[in-house]
């Protein structure tokens, strides 16, 4: 084990378990876990080979003296209500994607960690992939020339349960918030604040939406377009073009995957391997403890104020197709 944070997962489900295998994996501090009962939390703790402390309650974990920084694995609409809780606890905090389920809900969970002096991450695991920092590395060197657009996918083919989380409005299901957020962030991370957003959108039986498509216009005339789906498997390739050259990114973009570089005649000027270990989550996490070691609050790869302004477009998005949640 490093001797870096010590790392608490709140929540049991399988996105917590995939981050708790690749920070074990990874050397990095996994200390404790949290769930609604302690039947779940035990289960998740033998599930990962034993971990070292195990609660039956949320506030428990939080409250936890041997815990740093909380992992926030719950459904979208209790990311901001469980920051919120590890925040008051004075915990670090790496939440789970979405940051929140609405901007509004964003906005107060960053200002809770600015007045205590913490450190809050969006787990946007994708930012901090190997071949997205190389990635990163092309455009601000010129490799491309002016970047014009960028083209990326996420669809899956999920369950058709009308029960699951995913076909529920109560638990902020939809293709767009689970998803859809992935190529909203990519488009933010390489253009910035859109000046226009122009969306279109097929609801599924229960009113979620089912598949859904985003053009977003930049000032230069730049485009990101965008598409998610929750009923289709799709390639979930990405490329971004730029005058000089363009990169694609090979399936599956915001996983650990591969980049090339391409002139505009075919010529092939740079292949990037960014795979690696483990699904790839490890990553941000040690972005947050690097933030915490040297004494930053904030990331420049992806900064509290973007991860705002990225729900600031998910709402807006939902506005134009009509996708409204429960209690908002």
């Amino acid at each position: 084990m490093s001797a870096g944070l010590r790392w608490g997962v709140l929540g049991a489900g399988g996105i917590a378990r995939q981050f708790a295998e690749d920070l074990r994996s990874d050397g990095l501090g996994l200390q404790a876990v949290g769930s609604r009962t302690r039947e779940g939390a035990e289960r998740f703790s033998t599930q990962l080979g034993g971990i070292a402390s195990v609660y039956g309650s949320y506030q428990a974990l939080v409250e936890a003296p041997e815990v740093d920084v909380v992992y926030v694995a719950t459904p979208h609409p209790l990311h901001a209500e469980h920051a919120l809780l590890a925040l008051r606890a004075g915990k670090h905090v790496l939440v789970e994607k979405p940051f929140a389920l609405n901007a509004a809900q964003a906005r107060a969970v960053v200002a809770e960690a600015r007045a205590r002096g913490l450190v809050v991450l969006e787990a946007m695991w994708t930012r901090f992939l190997p071949h997205m920092v190389r990635l990163r590395e092309l455009v601000a060197d010129g490799a491309l020339g002016e970047v014009m657009t960028l083209v990326a996918d996420h669809s899956q083919q999920l369950s058709a349960d009308p029960t699951h989380r995913i076909q529920d409005p109560a638990l902020g299901g939809g293709a767009l918030l689970d998803l859809g957020v992935y190529p909203v962030s990519f488009a933010w991370d390489l253009f910035g604040a859109p000046l226009t957003i122009d969306s279109r959108s097929v609801p599924t039986a229960t009113g979620v939406d089912r598949q859904t498509a985003v053009v977003l216009a930049y000032p230069g005339g730049a485009q990101a377009v965008l598409h998610t789906a929750l009923d289709l498997a799709g390639r979930n390739d990405a490329v971004v073009l730029g005058t000089d050259a363009r990169v694609e990114i090979a399936p599956t973009w915001y996983a650990p995957s591969t980049l090339r570089v391409v002139r505009p005649d075919g010529t092939v000027l740079e292949e990037f391997d960014g795979r690696g270990p483990g699904r790839g989550m490890q990553y941000q996490a040690r972005e947050l403890e690097r933030l915490v070691r040297e004494g930053h609050q904030e990331s420049p790869v992806l900064p509290p104020g973007e991860s705002i302004a990225v729900m600031e477009t998910l709402d807006e998005v939902r506005r134009q197709i009509g996708l409204a949640y429960p209690g908002e």
